[in-house]
């Protein structure tokens, strides 16, 4: 009896010992693989700051950076500031072009500036021309090209009776001085979002600001005082202006910030395009 009691207690017992290694067995390897995947982890962490960054990976990058970069230039208003310089540019350019043909061809020259295509071409006339100032067209005395012209022309000679002198007639030419074939081709378009704000020459009597403004070149080296004023868009605003003046002796074209009228000289001296470098 007392033996079999013995024997049950050390079963008992030997079962409670083999639970408890039991339960630290699992215990142990449970840890063991924990800190097997810490490892594994952690070498796989620094194979990848070893491997870098892939060639995706470093595109994505730069397309990020490209696309804010460039709502940053949009939002300063940075790019459309560079589209009016280059439009001031490719005017300026004309303007030197026109002034050395009419000087080399000994022929009549005109700049035309169109408020609508907001673009640029020049013609050539087949007379020499003279400028009228008080002409209701404000083509200067020249032949009329647009509907809006003609209509003043006609109101014109409705109101003036009697006699009047020929008008120039003018056909666009191409960069390379021939009559242009094809007309409309050789227009040169201001850039993306660039407009004519107001132009102003010396045969005319206010800025004009809508249909066709045109600068005048004549043999021998001279053209018309002018100011020629470009914007963005449609904006009113004078910051977002800028201005090229036209000096009419040499065809110098100087740019200025902001809206600039024109001026004309009251006396010799501010007609003079010399400057003076003051007295010894």
């Amino acid at each position: 009896m007392t033996t079999w009691t013995t024997g049950d207690k050390r079963h008992g017992g030997g079962s409670s010992r083999s639970l408890l290694t039991g339960s630290f067995g699992a215990s142990f390897t449970k840890g063991k693989g924990t800190r097997s995947a810490r490892n594994g982890l952690s070498r796989g962490l620094r194979r990848g700051l070893r491997r870098g960054m892939t060639l995706i990976e470093i595109l994505i990058v730069l397309a990020i950076v490209a696309i804010v970069m460039s709502a940053v230039i949009l939002g300063s208003g940075q790019l459309a500031s560079s589209r009016m310089r280059h439009s001031s540019t490719m005017i300026a350019g004309a303007i030197r072009v026109g002034f050395s043909r009419a000087t080399s061809t000994s022929k009549s020259v005109r700049l035309v500036m169109d408020f609508e295509e907001n673009a640029i071409w020049l013609e050539e006339g087949d007379q020499p021309h003279l400028v009228q100032t008080k002409d209701m067209t404000g083509t200067g005395g020249a032949s009329a090209t647009t509907a809006a012209e003609k209509a003043a022309l006609d109101e014109s000679s409705r109101i003036v009776k009697g006699p009047t002198a020929p008008r120039t007639s003018f056909r666009e030419i191409d960069p390379m001085g021939m009559v242009a074939s094809d007309p409309g081709k050789t227009h040169k378009p201001l850039e993306r979002g660039i407009e004519f704000r107001e132009v102003q020459t010396s045969h005319d009597d206010a800025p004009r600001t809508t249909g066709r403004a045109y600068l005048y070149f004549w043999p021998g080296g001279q053209t018309e005082r002018a100011s020629i004023q470009l914007r963005i868009g449609k904006s009113t605003a004078e910051d977002e202006a800028m201005t090229l003046l036209v000096a009419p002796l040499t065809g110098k074209v100087t740019v200025k910030s902001g809206a600039v009228a024109l001026t004309n000289p009251t006396d010799d001296k501010e007609a003079s395009e010399r400057e003076d470098p003051g007295a010894f």
